[in-house]
């Protein structure tokens, strides 16, 4: 494991580009077995879940290549092999291969996901999607079993309990190359979704719906890669870099933003109080505003992102009064707060309701990374406090943010990455 070390008192400045979106890349590495030729992606985020998502193509005998934002899949030579355990359950998101390899193969062996511990986030979901294809589904001993009969998968009308972005691309997945039509209702409505139906529809798939809540899709027997797939913005490192800047910045500019996939956040800050320059790909953040406290409440798109509550959570601490975030989708997303409270913070958590107030004086300590957006939260927090902070469990934040310590280096701030058994002094 890695510990990050940030010294306080650092002031953002200058200009950060943002890279693609992890949630975009994370479904589109799986998807990417499904196709019939190699596949080249650009802007891929450098992080830790893709060269994850590598080895695990590797196991299946498909090679990949990653240098400087672009990745190629060759899947031509793919074999079906059940997924390790291992490697799915440090990765939550690589149970996007159930639905791919449902489709590439007709069955699926994998062991039950993992990833970030931000409360429970059944499949139930997915596994009604994939029974309504006609797949059998048996779950033993920490594996689930997907196989089709003869027939293989057929197209189906699919209406699910609850918005999943997690299952409305897993079986969409699965339905691309299911015989017939199928109709997915009350889908997640997510710019990744669509993202992926884009690079899918590219292939020669027969996509329709994304991006709202009823997704149509006509099944096909082959899907050929014709060009290279741009990955869209990382929303979620966008706000993140923007909650920053506006909690301890003076003149920060954010490139490479669609500013439409975070009209809530900004809709959000703004009503702080926060000043934004706003242009078609770029927001401005001047900074050093007078900030009021708000209310927030996450929920699925195209309300406040929930993976955008932690990063918010430093800015929250400059307003002068009491805030309060209410997670709909995660109400266990907590493990920031008490690493917080050891820095200092007024940060409290109660029948689903985190109050954060003035941020009064804040000390750099020792803190844990309980999970990716938390373990970024505490980076913000420790920007802004005296002394020096070490965030353990580091990796945790390496998995989801594109080589942070480079772009914090274009923002003048200064952080160390090290091994857990290095100690590295300023």
């Amino acid at each position: 494991m890695k510990k990050m070390i940030v010294k306080g008192s650092q002031i953002l400045s200058g200009e950060v580009t943002i890279g693609g979106a992890k949630n975009s890349t994370v479904a589109l590495i799986p998807a990417a077995i499904l196709a019939d030729t190699p596949v080249e992606f650009d802007s891929v985020p450098d992080i830790l879940d893709v060269h994850n998502l590598m080895l695990i193509l590797k196991s299946m005998n498909v090679d990949s290549f990653y240098n400087r934002g672009k990745l190629t899949v060759d899947p031509t030579k793919i074999v079906s092999t059940p997924l390790p355990g291992g490697a799915i359950r440090s990765l939550r998101a690589s149970y996007y291969f159930m639905g791919a390899l449902l489709g590439k193969f007709g069955k699926a062996i994998v062991g039950f996901p993992g990833g970030d511990n931000i409360g429970p986030r059944p499949i139930d979901q997915h596994i009604k999607g994939f029974k309504a294809l006609g797949a059998k589904v048996v779950e033993k001993e920490d594996t689930v079993y997907i196989t089709t009969g003869p027939e293989g998968l057929q197209g189906a009308k699919i209406f699910f309990d609850l918005v999943s972005v997690g299952a409305t691309i897993n079986v969409l997945l699965a339905a691309v190359k299911a015989k017939g039509t199928t109709i997915m209702e009350n889908v997640a409505r997510e710019p990744e979704i669509v993202d992926l139906a884009t690079f899918l529809n590219n292939m020669g798939a027969k996509i329709r719906g994304a991006g709202t809540d009823v997704i149509r899709v006509e099944g096909v027997d082959s899907l050929k890669a014709q060009n290279i797939h741009t990955i869209i913005p990382d929303r979620i490192e966008a706000g993140t870099y923007l909650s920053f800047a506006a909690a301890n910045g003076k003149g920060v500019l954010v490139k490479n933003v669609i500013t439409e996939h975070l009209d809530p956040f900004i809709a959000k800050m703004q009503e702080m109080g926060v000043t934004l320059e706003i242009d078609e790909d770029k927001i401005y953040v001047p900074g050093g505003d007078l900030l009021a406290p708000v209310s927030v409440k996450t929920a699925p798109f195209p309300g406040l992102a929930t993976d955008l509550q932690q990063p918010l959570t430093p800015l929250l601490m400059k307003a002068k009064g009491y805030s309060t975030i209410t997670d709909t989708l995660y109400p266990q997303r907590t493990k920031h707060i008490p690493e917080m409270q050891k820095m200092g913070a007024t940060i409290t958590s109660e029948d689903g309701v985190i109050t954060i107030g003035p941020a009064k004086q804040l000390v750099g300590t020792e803190v844990e990374a309980g999970e990716i957006r938390a373990g970024v939260s505490l980076l913000g927090l420790a920007l802004m406090a005296e002394g020096t902070t070490t965030i353990t469990k580091a990796d945790n934040i390496l998995r989801g943010y594109d080589r942070i310590v480079e772009k914090f280096r274009g923002l003048n701030v200064d952080l160390k990455v090290v091994t857990e058994s290095e100690n590295l002094d300023f």
